[in-house]
């Protein structure tokens, strides 16, 4: 099991320390730090069951200069939001938890992060 986080934010303290309380065996990657590439964005969505544009933190300074909520969400735009994703890790929702069951979820609740320990 992997976790992407960005320290700084609560929602990823939250999740690592269910995850701890849990027992959970699991890697941490400071994902602003380490950059995924697109292909490791684009292995995370597959087990996500999501598209780029799902996990894009659109709110965010970046996002605003890049004009993303005027992109395009269809499959022909999807490598362009990939893109922006590994370009702009800030951009990308967090905390991120690979299951080992090779899925993945968002775990920005308590029950998301449940549910990736259950998997």
């Amino acid at each position: 099991m992997e976790i992407w986080i960005n320290p700084a934010c609560s929602k990823c303290r939250s999740a690592v320390s269910l995850l701890d309380a849990e027992g959970a065996e699991y890697t941490v990657r400071r994902y602003l730090e380490d950059v995924p590439t697109e292909d490791e964005i684009r292995a995370v969505l597959d087990r996500l069951g999501l598209e780029p544009w799902d996990i894009t933190r659109t709110q965010e300074a970046v996002a605003k200069e890049l004009g993303l909520k005027e992109w395009p969400r269809e499959t022909g735009a999807r490598d362009r939001w990939v893109t922006a994703l590994a370009g702009h890790p800030e951009l990308i929702q967090r905390p991120i938890i690979t299951a080992d069951d090779g899925t993945a979820v968002v775990g920005r609740t308590d029950e998301a992060v449940r549910d990736a320990l259950s998997r």
